[in-house]
């Protein structure tokens, strides 16, 4: 997966030192990967940035066919708070699927860009996923979704592709702020308006893509052609992975994109020590 993150320069142990993954210009930091194109490809330009805001846009399209996409943050972390603000907006492309109204996600603990099968639709990950209100009814947000993977919830091993969350609904194309806070393997939590709406732990790589009451066949449905890689898996915790922004055809906005690593060094000696942290990396650790 890539060398972990953790390192800070800051000298007062009491100041959280976020950092902006986004810097409101470009997608610097950022690699798109799409299903049948090659990593790098922005098809169609569906990834832009406007008006300091990571975008996804279908303005090109004539049709979404199954034109699935992700950006991964090119750093991986493993101990970690994150924190964006999102919100859709206009119609869905023609062509996505009726569940993908209003329908998005941010990966956690994904695997890399590069790591994807060329025809891949989703990265094996965690997803805090994003729904929109419909205009009536309840809709939560803030869910989670489990592409190739399981978790431990409510004491339970738990292969349901998506469990709900215990938010409320956001109706129009109004901004939501989420947030999650990831301890390795250890445990998830997923907030959304500062309300905690849930948590789980011990994700892991899971036999099946989508569930085990799914076809057996899911892998291949997905575009996942390297199944095999991953089938022997099962069971195996994951500790950590790259952050992806999702496109599956309802456009998107994203902003204030930002981390707060818990993960660095625990020396107190250490002029970088922070009292926040929870994973020691003393190989980080700056002294006088």
């Amino acid at each position: 997966m890539g060398i972990l993150s953790c390192e800070s320069n800051q000298s007062n142990p009491n100041a959280e030192e976020w950092v902006s993954l986004f810097n409101g210009k470009d997608l610097s930091g950022w690699k798109i990967k799409m299903a049948r194109q090659e990593v790098g490809v922005n098809y169609k330009n569906t990834f832009r940035v406007e008006d300091s805001m990571i975008r996804v846009v279908y303005d090109d399209y004539d049709a979404f066919e199954n034109d699935y996409g992700h950006m991964y943050y090119t750093t991986p972390y493993s101990y970690y708070k994150l924190r964006f603000d999102y919100r859709f907006v206009g119609d869905q492309t023609p062509g996505g699927e009726n569940w993908n109204v209003r329908n998005s996600g941010v990966m956690l603990h994904s695997q890399s860009a590069e790591s994807n099968a060329f025809e891949q639709h989703f990265p094996v990950s965690i997803e805090l996923q994003l729904l929109g209100g419909l205009g009536k009814a309840d809709r939560t947000t803030g869910n989670l979704c489990t592409p190739g993977t399981a978790v431990v919830y409510q004491n339970e091993l738990d292969f349901t592709h998506c469990i709900s969350a215990s938010s409320k609904t956001y109706h129009g194309d109004q901004w939501v702020k989420a947030e999650a806070i990831v301890m390795g393997s250890e445990s998830i939590i997923h907030i959304i308006e500062n309300d905690t709406v849930l948590r789980y732990s011990q994700p892991q790589v899971d036999q099946h893509f989508i569930s085990k009451d799914y076809p057996g066949s899911d892998w291949e449905i997905m575009g996942v052609s390297n199944h095999d890689y991953w089938k022997p898996k099962a069971g195996t915790l994951i500790d950590q992975g790259y952050i992806a922004l999702q496109a599956e055809s309802h456009p998107i906005d994203f902003k204030n994109i930002e981390l707060l690593n818990l993960c660095g060094c625990m020396d107190k000696a250490a002029k970088n020590f922070k009292n926040y942290y929870i994973k020691a990396d003393n190989s980080t650790c700056v002294y006088d």
